[in-house]
């Protein structure tokens, strides 16, 4: 394994490594560090890393930074879920509250690429009336932002991301044929359409961002099963192979192994770049426009970090939510051991879904949705996950570990309420670059606990239906992170406008998942790149009436 990517930055001296080549290089544009580029932008995954790709190819000038390594999937992923752990943000953090977050492979990605690179590729649409739900729904906020145009930027990174799913999709409106074919489903799969069925519930196959033919250099999926712990084989299209290599072949400059510590500002109040620590020393990036991308933790860490005389509350904080209303989703899930052997770890780990109780608001004693899925857990985190949720140990584990090849199960992910009391702050403890690091503080509401009742319940009723043994339910798990610097209608009461503008500051911008007022029952990947797309869009319309 080649892993100098974790102390050598590769992008640099005017190329980049080409992730979907064994050994290849790519030529990349260099800016020099006193000249203002249009955009510098932290953080290069689902939101960054899209919206780098959109900027560029619209010829604005973008140097794009991240903390992480710049890997090649080919030559240096491998099968092996410890070695893996090098794509998460493992940096220590502090996490407290009723419910403290577990935070690492489940959430926070460090690379060039972000989450997606070790992400589950599931690409989920939010339902409609999400986007309005305070209105719609009865519960959350509204976010300033329509569906029918959401709808549009969801085709456009469908599109770009050929995503594989079925030929008609059960719940919501109308939407354009997927571009590839949905996956072949393997026996977990399969196991949850029989139960769906038996319970008399619709399913299907999940969307998901992994090729189910031939892709220019990507391969269609192999069914390896390592998914969540980096594609070896490049089917996976995480911003890594999709995104970022548009954006350096637009023009676009990649920094790896830039670690983002202070925006700058001056006597005007507005951005002129960012303060990033690489190959062992502090450096100074001047830019017109500065746009945080850094996820619901990072996020909010660099705008608080970022506090000087005229902001001592930290950056776009008038209204003092930045690092407020942190969102995850629930992720319990049900398991049960059938007669049939299963062998779950063969596929990508979530190949059929449901959606019924994200479009079903009767039946229910909580606000909000939860989709549930077909899991595939490999075994090093499968006897994690005995040993944590159900005691195992020694015989005991050993014996759990032997009917391996016969489990099922499902999990969910669920809506949580945005709660203020959910937030994320500076701690006394600083980092190896002696910056504050992020406390992360975070509990369940009741409504939250009641809509995980209810989806352990039928989860567990539909193991049931199809005759599963030994059925228990995870007793406490989590993923995705969202809110921390939300969008809205109005100064007093977000942090950002529609387009991801900061309401203090014109010219800085944040483009990721903490700007979600809300979080829906889906995962966040495909919404997070529309809103991208859609930023990158309105930037460039801006620019064209002299409005930037």
């Amino acid at each position: 394994m080649y892993d100098d990517a974790l102390h050598t930055p590769r992008g640099k001296h005017g190329r980049a490594p080409n992730p979907l080549q064994i050994g290849g290089w790519v030529p990349m544009r260099q800016y020099c560090e006193d000249d203002a580029v249009d955009f510098v932008i932290v953080g290069t995954g689902a939101g960054g890393g899209t919206l780098a790709c959109k900027l560029a190819e619209y010829g604005f000038s973008v140097v794009a930074m991240d903390a992480g390594a710049w890997w090649r999937p080919l030559e240096e992923f491998a099968s092996d879920e410890t070695h893996q752990s090098k794509l998460y943000w493992n940096d220590e953090r502090i996490c407290d509250g009723a419910n403290p977050l577990q935070l690492g492979g489940n959430n926070c990605g460090k690379a060039v690429g972000g989450s997606t690179v070790h992400f589950a590729m599931v690409s989920l649409r939010f339902r409609p009336e999400w986007f309005k739900a305070r209105t719609a729904l009865g519960y959350g906020v509204d976010w300033p932002l329509n569906w029918q145009e959401m709808w549009g930027y969801y085709t456009e990174v469908e599109q770009a991301l050929k995503i594989a799913g079925p030929i008609t999709y059960p719940w919501g409106p109308h939407r354009p044929r997927y571009p590839y074919r949905a996956h072949e489903i393997n026996a977990a799969g399969w196991v949850l359409a029989r139960s769906c069925e038996a319970m008399g519930i619709p399913w299907t196959e999940t969307p998901l961002a992994t090729v189910s033919a031939p892709r220019g250099h990507s391969p269609p999926c192999a069914y390896r099963g390592f998914c969540v712990t980096g594609c070896s084989t490049n089917a996976k299209q995480s911003a890594l192979i999709t995104w970022i290599p548009r954006a350096v072949k637009a023009g676009a400059e990649i920094r790896d192994l830039a670690m983002v510590g202070r925006i700058e500002t001056n006597a005007e109040g507005l951005a002129t770049g960012v303060h990033y620590h690489r190959e062992g020393q502090w450096h100074f990036q001047r830019a017109r426009n500065v746009v945080v991308a850094g996820y619901a933790i990072e996020t909010p860490r660099l705008l608080l970090n970022s506090a000087n005389a005229r902001y001592p509350d930290g950056l776009a904080n008038s209204s003092g939510l930045v690092g407020k209303y942190l969102m995850t989703q629930t992720n319990h899930g049900a398991f049960g051991v059938l007669e049939d052997e299963i062998r779950w770890y063969k596929g990508p780990p979530s190949l059929t879904l449901t959606e019924h109780w994200n479009y079903t608001d009767t039946g229910k004693d909580f606000f909000g949705g939860y989709a549930y899925m077909s899991q595939g857990p490999l075994p090093q985190a499968w006897a994690a996950s005995q040993a944590s949720n159900r005691g195992l140990w020694g015989a005991a584990l050993l014996h759990e570990m032997e009917q391996y090849n016969h489990q099922a199960g499902f999990k969910i992910v669920g809506e949580t309420l945005p709660q203020e009391c959910n937030r994320v702050t500076l701690a006394d403890e600083k980092d190896q670059y002696d910056l504050p690091i992020a406390r992360v503080t975070y509990s369940l509401c009741d409504n939250d606990k009641a809509l995980v009742r209810h989806a352990v319940g039928f989860m567990s009723q539909s193991l049931e239906a199809i005759n599963a043994r030994d059925i228990w339910a995870e007793g406490d798990d989590t993923c995705h992170l969202y809110g921390t610097a939300r969008m809205g209608d109005d100064s007093c009461s977000s942090v950002v406008n529609a387009d991801c503008r900061s309401w203090d500051i014109r010219n800085l911008w944040v483009c990721d998942g903490s700007v979600f007022p809300t979080v829906g029952g889906v995962n966040p990947s495909l919404t997070i790149q529309a809103i991208a797309c859609r930023t990158g869009d309105r930037i460039r319309q801006l620019a064209a009436r002299g409005e930037l």
